[in-house]
């Protein structure tokens, strides 16, 4: 049979087909697309044509038909459904994949081309086309001398490498480290559907009675909030926080300090003190200095909040406070300090509903936005829906692709991918997907959500949202192809409809009942909004300087020891609070070790949030959940992706510069 991947999808707006593919079509259609993609480069750089911007930079833009689709959809499945098969092509065709990549920002002719482009004349996204194009050559090393982009090929092939085996073993750690339970009366607090989802996880994993207690990719795990049974609160924690860690097959330590050292060879090659310096390059945020004078600022006053927090759990424990007792004690403080019993809130947060009646009525009050399920159309796992997403006028805008349960061949944490970018100039409409790892319950039961699973739902959806509102010429700058300091800032800004009224009114029903979630419980929420925020603050800023730390190093600097640095670094940071771990460890630290596409830029999250919690307020002073404030935010920032700068994206729908004051109020900074 022909391989369905080699020509476009005749599904409705460019789906790819994964009904009809094998894991060796992913490999042929990958393959043919690097071979063909190196030809439409060839036939640019060698033209006799005097360079312009059609004949070089829109002749650019409409290469890679082939290549784009064949590794979207290749690469959705490595990390929402990487069975046996497509880790075995990972490994392989990875490496491939960067070489190709420097094939093509390193091919001196190319950028010759592009550097002899007459900018006259063309509309500002054309200019910014080539500006960035340009950058992104001298970024990835045209200006080294053969030798040096030789060198600059082999530490790029070998960090790719390093890469996917960091994310490998990671993955298969997570699934490693999950807890059976025996005993049911270690079991002790935790709700019955959890228990029934944790039965369910014992039979997929193979074993004959128990209940398997699976991980999520953070440092901290939802059950330590409800399990009564200390001691196997402390086996849960300390299987979390020696992921990676503790020897054995999926040890991670030895990539990650050889990641460190190549990464800052990397740096120095390309005229970079360290990698950080290399990574803020590209970003919104001027420098890396500016950036940890934000985070010194706010560390000793988040610490500080932690230390308060640390003293009202000890004196509800009765006993000396250890890190595994920390979630479950901070929960009875919640409910008696101000009457909020998460686990009991979850019965009103039903996946179905939340979607339906939550996440997706919000997009339609701001945006117009209509989402009709299609059956009809599947995706890569049995566990995936498929929605059609109509415009404010009716037509169609795109599709919307969920993925919300955890499976062992799916990678933890959650996601936003795009399997098709919009372009006007390409005629694609986008296609988008949301993952998550909400535990799957037995069949006909319902998917009850946590609050951190409800946020995490409104926050990928602002991703989701950022994608489908696309309204860009060139694909390089669909979406969320933004500065990375600047991508998690729409989807911060979705979760301020959570406890919105109107919204939250329409899906906060009791699953079972159909009572919505009395008025006082909201404000019983609201009244504990700071609550944690000393932990929740200090955990992420423990990551977010760990992060550097690791991307700080200069060339000719090893950390010999990859625990005993991380342990320094924190310290020296003013961050090692022993009740409060960094929200990832070196040992399961994803976004900067698998891929590196946060790599010292964990902490474009919270440089993010300045944004978010000012563009809240906006919407707080213009009438919040209106057609016309969304229109606004729309048509000023979401449509725009990176077709302008995004500051000046933020300014024109603000009206000014962020101002950090909401931040430090929402945090308990101020």
């Amino acid at each position: 049979m022909t391989n369905p991947l080699l020509a476009p999808s005749p599904l409705p707006y460019g789906l790819p087909p994964f009904a009809d593919l094998n894991d060796a079509d992913y490999a042929e259609a990958v393959r043919a697309g690097l071979a063909e993609h190196l030809a439409e480069i060839d036939a640019i750089a060698g033209s006799s044509a005097a360079p312009d911007f059609e004949n070089t930079a829109v002749a650019m833009e409409r290469s890679g038909a082939l290549l784009n689709r064949a590794v979207s959809a290749f690469m959705t499945l490595v990390s929402s459904h990487g069975t046996d098969g497509i880790r075995a092509l990972e490994s392989e065709l990875m490496p491939e994949l960067s070489a190709h990549e420097d094939a093509v920002y390193l091919n001196r002719t190319l950028y010759e081309r592009f550097a002899a482009i007459p900018v006259e004349g063309l509309d500002p996204e054309s200019e910014r086309l080539v500006s960035e194009w340009l950058a992104a050559f001298r970024r990835a090393g045209i200006a080294l001398d053969e030798a040096g982009q030789e060198r600059l090929r082999e530490v790029n092939a070998e960090l790719t490498r390093l890469g996917t085996e960091y994310g490998q073993r990671v993955a298969k750690g997570i699934n490693e480290a999950a807890v059976l339970v025996t005993d049911p009366a270690e079991l002790a607090g935790m709700p019955e559907d959890d228990r029934a989802s944790a039965a369910e996880a014992a039979r997929a994993a193979g074993h004959e009675s128990g209940w398997l207690l699976t991980f999520i990719q953070p440092t901290a795990q939802p059950h330590l909030a409800v399990l009564e049974d200390r001691g196997l609160r402390r086996r849960i924690f300390e299987a979390s926080v020696s992921r990676g860690s503790s020897g054995g097959g999926t040890d991670v330590l030895d990539l990650v300090t050889a990641m460190a050292r190549l990464r800052a060879e990397k740096a120095e090659l390309l005229g970079f003190a360290d990698f950080a310096e290399l990574a803020v390059d590209d970003q919104t945020a001027p420098s890396i200095s500016a950036v940890e004078d934000m985070l010194g600022r706010l560390a000793p006053a988040a610490v500080r909040n932690a230390a308060g927090e640390a003293e009202a759990l000890a004196e509800a424990a009765g006993h000396e406070l250890e890190p595994w007792d920390w979630a479950f004690y901070s929960a009875k403080v919640r409910r008696e300090r101000y009457s909020v019993d998460e686990q009991a809130l979850r019965p009103y947060f039903e996946l179905d509903r939340v979607l339906e009646d939550g996440v997706f009525y919000a997009a339609g009050r701001l945006f117009g936005l209509t989402f009709r399920e299609r059956p009809d159309l599947s995706g890569y796992h049995e566990d995936v829906r498929v929605w059609e997403v109509l415009d404010a006028d009716g037509s169609g805008l795109g599709l919307f692709l969920g993925d919300y349960f955890a499976r062992p061949t799916k990678r933890g944490g959650a996601w936003m991918n795009s399997l098709v970018e919009q372009s006007r100039l390409l005629g694609h409409a986008p296609v988008v997907i949301n993952n998550l790892n909400v535990p799957k319950p037995p069949a006909g039961e319902p998917a009850l959500l946590t609050l951190d699973e409800l946020r995490t739902v409104f926050h990928e959806f602002g991703h989701a949202l950022h994608g489908m509102l696309s309204d860009v010429q060139y694909p390089r700058f669909s979406g969320t192809n933004v500065p990375r300091d600047f991508v998690e800032y729409p989807s911060q800004v979705n979760e301020m409809w959570i406890f919105d009224p109107d919204v939250v009114a329409n899906y906060a029903r009791h699953h079972a009942t159909g009572e919505p979630l009395p008025a006082e419980t909201l404000a019983r929420l609201d009244a504990a909004r700071l609550w944690g925020e000393g932990f929740a603050t200090t955990e992420y800023l423990g990551g977010s300087l760990l992060d550097l730390a690791w991307h700080r190093l200069r060339r000719g600097e090893e950390a010999q020891d990859a625990l005993a640095f991380e342990a320094k670094a924190l310290a020296d940071a003013g961050v090692s609070v022993p009740l409060v771990p960094p929200r990832y460890r070196t040992g399961y630290f994803q976004h900067i070790f698998a891929g590196g596409w946060y790599a010292a830029g964990y902490w474009s999250y919270i440089w993010s949030e300045v944004l978010d919690a000012d563009t809240v307020e906006w919407f707080k002073e213009n009438g919040g959940l209106t057609r016309a404030n969304g229109e606004t935010f729309r048509r000023e920032l979401l449509s725009r992706g990176n077709s302008r700068d995004p500051l000046a994206s933020f300014r024109a729908f603000r009206g000014r510069d962020a101002d950090v004051a909401p931040l430090l109020a929402r945090r308990g900074l101020d």
